[in-house]
């Protein structure tokens, strides 16, 4: 494997860099007409009417819809409620769409539609929405939750039947022993509340959606901004009510996604286009994406933890419960697993339900649920460390699960490399060194946390061209440089250099299936494919050079592009001769064309463990990070410069978790941080002076040459490090994020 294992560049990164690339937004069609939404100020109300007269005498609007314009669909998902129809439940929900000939034609008529609201009560907050006199968010019954954490790896059972309580839409519930006993036992117990609050997942580029209508089919062309273009094309389909093949989506660019990219807006911009007749282009604004989007949610933990004297855990009991918004769609399940799963508890009582609330449908962001509860339980186990005044990570070593021991929900866990990146971190520099470090005043944190990986079929195919390229067909949008990790797996498996090996995404007409990237899943599951597609090319390819060389195939090799015979200098075929015997007017070989299909069934968790290390300022609270240290099992490193960069990133985003990012909504549900002004992302000047990455590879039974998803497990652990690192700066215990200044100071 000359490729695999090497620093390569991403393949598209000049592309992007010098503005090459078109993303959905540069999509420019004949009679292309500009969508604007008109949403909702109120939370809860009634839609009595909707005046559209003078938005439609505007020079250039052709056409403003309102529900009664639209096929009355169930709502089994956000993205199929499309406008509202008699009530709006989130401030922010479309109660109109403008539909004119440019951007600022549209904005101008939104501004001049009249909806008559009469304002309803809304329960804001979760404990508002289990109040028994609370106001339902679905008076005539629940809908059934949205499939996006089955596509994530989030699926993991313990679900109940829905309880009778309206704004309940789901619980789950998972046992081990006898909790009361356990804590009984314990010597130590720790009891906790920790909150963790709405986050978006404020990718650069918004919701993006243009749809060309095919007036002869009834279906359409859908070019989107999305992780899952076949999802897409399933649900655009049901929809309109045509046959999956009548819709076509184009696989765009996608300028940052993060889970929050699946499906929102599509069905809405296809039903649209069909009405009128033209290609239909919708854009969010920021203001939009904040407001009308799918952030993460927020959470709420109440905790006991019992151990005994020499660290043994005995009990873990919880009642978690999150805010899933109007919509079920919350990660409770995977926060509920991951909480207990972490560690060998031999009782516990895990107790979760999902609240509905009059705020916008949540969604999911990366490493849906892990974030929350690893805060949650890396909080416990750096307190517990405290109080029986133990090395942190010598007792997170005594107690961790190990591959075959049980996880929460009855399955056990395969192999993983929990254990191996905590030893890692202990021999890091930055953890030796923790005794000088807080002699500077600053606090040393750590913390580990994991993800347990997608499944899903895939597809992939190779074709070698007349000018020596190999190209590599699938139908997965490249997001984190997977195009770069396929062409170096192509290259190994086939035999030729990366720089002549071209990853082609297409659309859902002519690439083979892949699922949605999202849940670390895209490298595991569709990468052996795309090594079967290339070996298999490899064959034919062989199979031609030994009849034209009159050579065994065993006696050959590709080298510097071209098949020769081992040992005979000068005797060869170059792959691009070879092609073209292939590809012309009475050739007699067949084209090259390699097939390859995997269905992925077994999950391969990534772990990584982290060390913050952090000053707080006495007067004002304010936290400075200074030193990450990211370890991270990754099975196998395919392309480390682009784990690296995962790594980092991931990381950088749990820094949002931990000390920026909060969405605040008002007693009257308005959505208070609606900006980027009022909403505050980590920058570069917030990024510590030292990052440093740790590769680790306990190679995963399953994954392509051993590896591992790597997307999601370096988001998972930072919130954590940081709120322990400031407990060893402060004494003070953190239980809610994002950490505040004024927290710490008063």
């Amino acid at each position: 494997m000359p490729y695999v294992g090497q620093r390569h560049r991403l393949v598209e990164g000049r592309r992007k860099i010098m503005g090459q690339l078109r993303y959905t937004p540069d999509i420019h069609l004949p009679g292309l007409l500009h969508a604007r939404l008109v949403l909702s100020p109120y939370a809860h109300a009634r839609v009595r009417s909707i005046d559209t007269t003078a938005a439609r005498e505007i020079p250039g609007v052709v056409a403003v819809l309102t529900a009664r314009d639209l096929p009355d669909i169930v709502p089994s998902g956000r993205h199929r409620l499309l406008l509202a129809r008699d009530r709006v439940i989130f401030a922010g929900q479309p109660v109109a769409l403008v539909l004119a000939e440019s951007e600022a034609v549209a904005e101008d008529a939104a501004e001049r539609v009249t909806v008559d609201y009469e304002p309803l009560p809304a329960a804001v907050s979760m404990d508002e929405a289990l109040a028994p006199d609370a106001p339902p968010v679905w008076p005539d019954g629940l809908p059934g939750a949205s499939d996006e954490a089955a596509a994530h790896g989030a699926d993991v059972g313990g679900e109940e039947e829905k309880p009778r309580a309206s704004n309940v839409a789901q619980t789950v519930h998972f046992t081990r022993g006898d909790v009361q006993r356990g804590l009984e036992e314990a010597d130590v117990v720790l009891e906790y509340t920790f909150t963790t609050p709405w986050v978006h997942q404020s990718y650069l580029e918004p919701h993006a959606t243009v749809v060309q209508p095919d007036l002869a089919t009834g279906g359409a062309t859908v070019w989107t901004s999305t992780q899952a273009p076949f999802y897409i094309r399933e649900e655009v389909a049901s929809a309109l009510g045509v046959d999956e093949s009548d819709v076509k989506v184009v696989i765009m660019p996608v300028g940052g996604g993060f889970g929050g990219k699946f499906i929102l807006y599509e069905p809405l911009v296809a039903l649209a286009a069909r009405a009128v007749g033209r290609p239909v282009r919708l854009v969010l604004s920021r203001l939009e994406e904040m407001m009308a989007g799918n952030p993460a949610p927020g959470a709420r933990f109440e905790v006991r933890l019992g151990a005994k004297r020499d660290g043994t855990l005995t009990a873990l009991d919880a009642d978690i419960t999150f805010d899933g918004g109007c919509y079920p769609s919350s990660p409770l399940g995977i926060a509920g697993v991951l909480l207990g799963s972490y560690y060998r508890f031999p009782n516990l009582d895990i107790r979760g339900k999902e609240v509905l609330t009059f705020k916008a449908s949540s969604g999911a962001y990366r490493a849906p649920g892990a974030p929350q509860a690893t805060f949650v339980i890396e909080s416990l186990m750096d307190e517990l460390a405290r109080r029986l005044d133990m090395d942190p990570i010598e007792l997170r070593l005594k107690n961790a699960s190990r591959p075959g021991d049980p996880m929460v929900h009855g399955r056990v866990w395969p192999s993983m490399g929990l254990v191996q990146v905590l030893e890692h971190l202990r021999e890091h520099p930055a953890w030796r060194a923790r005794a000088e470090a807080r002699a500077r005043g600053r606090g040393i944190g750590i913390a580990v946390g994991g993800w347990p990986g997608g499944t899903e079929p895939a597809a992939a195919a190779c074709t070698l061209h007349r000018d020596g390229t190999l190209h590599v067909h699938v139908g997965s949008p490249d997001l984190t440089g997977t195009a770069t990790t396929f062409a170096l797996l192509a290259a190994d498996a086939f035999g030729i250099e990366p720089e002549k090996v071209r990853v082609i995404v297409g659309d859902t007409d002519t690439v083979p299936y892949a699922g949605a990237v999202g849940g670390s899943k895209t490298t595991y599951t569709l990468g052996p494919a795309v090594i079967q597609a290339a070996r298999e090319a490899r064959e034919q390819v062989l199979a031609i050079a030994a009849e034209e060389l009159e050579a065994a195939v065993e006696d050959l090799e590709i080298v510097d592009g071209e098949v020769r015979v081992r040992g005979v200098p000068g005797k060869g075929i170059a792959l691009a001769e070879i092609a073209r015997q292939t590809m012309r007017f009475g050739g007699k070989y067949p084209p090259i064309l390699g097939h390859g299909r995997h269905a992925m069934t077994a999950q391969a968790p990534g772990f990584c463990a982290q060390l913050a290390e952090v000053s707080v300022d006495e007067d004002t609270g304010q936290v400075r990070v200074y030193r990450l240290v990211i370890v991270q099992d990754v099975g196998k490193a395919i392309n480390p410069l682009a784990i690296e960069g995962q790594m980092i990133g991931g990381a950088v985003q749990g820094l949002g978790w931990a000390l920026f990012e909060r969405m605040v909504y008002d007693s009257s549900g308005q959505l208070v941080t609606a900006t980027w002004a009022d909403y505050y992302l980590p920058t570069a000047a917030d990024v510590p002076e030292e990052v440093d990455t740790v590769i680790v590879e306990v190679p995963s039974e399953h994954g392509p040459l051993g590896a591992r998803g790597v997307g999601e497990p370096p988001v998972v652990p930072t919130a954590a490090a940081v709120a322990n690192a400031v407990r060893d700066a402060t004494g003070k215990r953190i239980t809610d994020l994002p950490i505040r200044p004024e927290s710490l100071v008063l």
